[in-house]
């Protein structure tokens, strides 16, 4: 079992270097979306960006704690992760218990905050055209999107730009509400299974911490409390 101070000390160097890489494919995965063009809404990337730099930031803070044996930098180091699990296992269990209907709502109203670039992103990436086929009035939705991918423009119609926007439109492709759906489905329940499993890390580095803060370095004959 894993419990003098050098295994721990290396077991908590390993977990840190972990995260360190995790928060490198997080930023290289945005700049590279971003720069190939395939992430449009800046908001989005900065997003990503944003959470591989914070995880960044803990690693390292794990990291000189666990080399210097530092006491203040583990404890703090302890309490970023500790209230880390706590929102992250809470969000976690709620993306594996949303029902249907509440997805929808929230899709409905993501919608309607959304940036019309992350509109763009959604519509280009599933084919569709506009969130429902049909708005609380009975008049197509046509109006609540930006211009939609020329495959859904019908053979007729020359301007693109313009294509399945306005009521009498004719489009080829379906709206964006049934393939969003499945879409955040699946993704819920990814991210409810990624968020649980990091939580969980994020618990083996806390109890980690925790030992080898109070642990003596027999090397140099010390404890620390």
């Amino acid at each position: 079992m894993c419990g003098g101070f050098t295994c721990s000390k290396n077991a908590l160097i390993a977990l840190n270097l972990v995260y360190v890489v995790v928060a490198g494919l997080l930023i290289g995965v945005a700049t590279y979306g971003e720069t190939a063009s395939i992430i449009t809404s800046l908001p989005v990337v900065g997003g990503i960006v944003a959470c591989g730099v914070l995880l960044l930031l803990i690693a390292l803070l794990g990291l000189v704690g666990a080399v210097k044996h530092h006491q203040v930098v583990l404890f703090f180091y302890m309490l970023v992760l500790f209230l880390l699990f706590l929102i992250q296992f809470s969000v976690a269990c709620a993306c594996l218990a949303i029902q249907p209907d509440q997805q929808k709502r929230l899709l409905d109203n993501g919608w309607e905050l959304a940036h019309p670039d992350v509109k763009s992103d959604a519509q280009n990436a599933f084919h569709c055209c506009g969130f429902n086929t049909f708005n609380n009035t009975g008049l197509p939705d046509k109006q609540q999107h930006p211009a939609c991918p020329k495959i859904c423009c019908p053979s007729n119609v020359s301007d693109t730009s313009s294509c399945c926007m306005g009521d009498d439109a004719q489009c080829a492709c379906n709206s964006c509400v049934d393939e969003l759906g499945k879409a955040a489905s699946s993704g819920l329940r990814v991210s409810g299974g990624i968020g649980l499993f990091f939580s969980f890390t994020e618990i083996i580095g806390f109890v980690l911490a925790y030992r080898y803060r109070n642990q003596m370095n027999i090397a140099h004959g010390q404890i620390l409390e």
